[in-house]
Parts: C-alpha cells; structure tokens; sequence
C-alpha cells in the first residue's frame, strides 16, 4: 500500500507564527496561490477590490540555504465606513486570506487570521468584516465568524452601488459587539 502522499510530502509545520509583514505584493500573493488569472475564485464576480493597509502573513522555511522562507498564508486589514441600517460605523475589513495549497489543514488559517484580528482590536472598530465564497462559509464559522442573512451593497468604479454577490461574514472584535440588524452598505470598493 502506497504511503499517503500529502503526509509524505507535506509534513506539518512546526507551530508557526503569524507576523505583520512590512509589504504585500503581487509577488507575495503568487507564493501562496500561484499566479493564475483568479486566486481566489472571484473574477465572475467582475468586482473591483481595495487593496489592504496592514499584512499579516505566515512564513515557511525549507532549509535550502539562500532561498529563504516561503510565505504560505496571508491576511489582509483596512479600516472601512459602513452604515447598517441609518447607523454610521466602522470595520476592520478582512481580505486576502490565502493559505498556500500544499499546508492546508494545519490550522494556518486560523493562525493568522487571528494575528490580524488582534491586530484589529487595536484599531477602534467593533467588528470586522469579511466576504468569502460559499463554500468557504463552514471554515470561517469554524473560526468563529457569522454569515449575514441581509443586502450588503458595495461601491464599485462609475460610482455604481452593487449588490455584494459573496457572502459576507463578520465576528466582534470586544465581548459586547452586537451587529445591529439592518442592510449594510459599505462606503468604499470592497476589500
């Protein structure tokens, strides 16, 4: 019997630490996903995203010398103006969550995710926010988030107002942060 390829190939990390990164690029995002033409599954959805201010990310050493770490896992923070309902607020914004294919299932989602939403309890907001495909929807409430059963709008390029075609997902950043009911409309392009 042939021994089972991904434990034989992709051994487990060992316990690895989320840091803030000083950058993000196109480059970094490639380490992760690969460069194909939609990372992260989105492009049908023809929106336009907001890059991210502060980068969270994982790294993985190989031990071949000069080549240094890989980055395997990112996540990406931004501030944002929301309304819910006629209440005026702010979010952290959560984007770019990327764990490289070869290290899924080692809890590096949750890891860094978590760096970045530590970080976003510093940063004022009450919740964060994030938008994901749906099959993605079981992890992120594995990890805590809640998906919103309500119209998100979003602001695309032309000053168009669209209806948000992921599904959108938020977790409180302090123990008292209730969502407000009401639809939610975001201020900006989507992060």
């Amino acid at each position: 019997m042939p021994a089972n390829e991904s434990s034989a190939t992709n051994p487990p990390l060992a316990t690895p630490t989320a840091v803030r990164l000083p950058h993000y690029t196109k480059a970094d995002q490639a380490e992760i996903l690969g460069d194909g033409d939609d990372p992260f599954g989105v492009a049908e959805t023809g929106l336009t995203f907001l890059p991210k201010d502060e980068h969270f990310g994982i790294r993985h050493g190989h031990g071949h010398g000069d080549q240094g770490d890989r980055l395997v896992a990112h996540a990406g923070l931004l501030r944002l103006r929301i309304a819910i309902g006629d209440v005026e607020t702010e979010v952290a914004g959560v984007g770019g969550v990327a764990v490289a294919p070869d290290v899924r299932g080692q809890g590096l989602a949750r890891r860094v995710l978590g760096a970045a939403l530590d970080h976003a309890r510093t940063m004022g907001p009450r919740h964060a926010l994030l938008f994901c495909r749906p099959p993605l929807v079981p992890l992120y409430q594995r990890l805590g988030w809640h998906p919103l059963d309500t119209d998100v709008w979003v602001e695309q390029p032309g000053s168009r107002l669209v209806a948000m075609p992921l599904r959108t997902m938020v977790t409180p950043l302090r123990d008292d942060a209730a969502w407000p009911p009401g639809p939610v409309r975001l201020f900006s392009l989507p992060m």
